[in-house]
């Protein structure tokens, strides 16, 4: 595997660790420990991942995170010894699309830097090939929503909703399949292309963050409905 990464890291010895790993993993690997000079080396290079701990002097990993967010789709993985529920959705919902807590397992790391770098690239090359081909696209509904999986745009009322890759993609599952139910592991296989190992919290995120876009009231959902113990399914709208 190879790319560039920006790794945010005020504690010398894990950011020494972690770059010393994926580098030898075939990546390029940029550190930096100060948020303020981390928004400089972001915008003067290309990355094709950013590795963020939360905790950082100057500018905060939260603040660091919208920065960047403001600027760029690239994928973002927070590094972080906040391991509490709040700080994971605080930090999902900043726009970030993974969590690792510390301490963490370098085989584990890589393979969500591997992972997350795929998921954007292969997002990238869909949206390209989608724009090279121009034509009519086939539009998903359901009640007031709908859908356009060709131009990867999507719309309520006629209003466009900004949606984030991972948003896009579980709705779309919805709207493809509206009878289909899903637990919340096929869903992290079939949006994450990984293994579902239990971290219930990321699904947890996603679906609140998704819920808020696209329901009238988000506390009692009508497009995305709960069936507890069980997963989710398309509601009537």
């Amino acid at each position: 595997m190879s790319g560039s990464l920006l790794l945010v890291e005020d504690d010398a010895s894990i950011s020494e660790m972690v770059e010393n790993y994926l580098s030898k993993e075939g990546y390029r690997v940029t550190t930096v420990a100060d948020g303020a000079e981390a928004v400089r080396v972001f915008v003067s290079g290309e990355y094709d991942l950013v590795l963020l701990d939360l905790m950082l002097p100057n500018v905060s990993g939260l603040d660091l995170l919208q920065a960047i967010r403001e600027r760029s789709k690239v994928p973002i993985l927070i590094l972080s010894a906040k391991d509490g529920e709040v700080d994971k959705a605080l930090g999902l919902r900043f726009g970030a699309d993974d969590y690792i807590a510390k301490p963490f397992s370098l085989l584990e790391l890589a393979a969500r830097v591997s992972a997350s770098i795929r998921r954007a690239t292969q997002y990238a090359a869909a949206e390209t090939d989608s724009a090279q081909q121009g034509g009519a696209a086939v539009t998903l509904t359901a009640g007031e929503l709908s859908l356009d999986p060709d131009n990867f745009t999507a719309t309520k009322r006629g209003e466009d909703i900004k949606l984030t890759a991972k948003e896009f993609h579980i709705l779309k599952l919805f709207l493809q399949h509206p009878t289909r139910v899903y637990t919340k592991a096929m869903l992290y296989q079939l949006v994450w292309n990984e293994e579902y190992y239990g971290d219930e919290n990321v699904i947890n995120v996603h679906m609140r963050r998704l819920r808020e876009k696209i329901e009238d009231d988000p506390s009692n959902p009508r497009y995305i409905r709960t069936l507890w113990g069980i997963g989710y399914r398309l509601g009537d709208g």
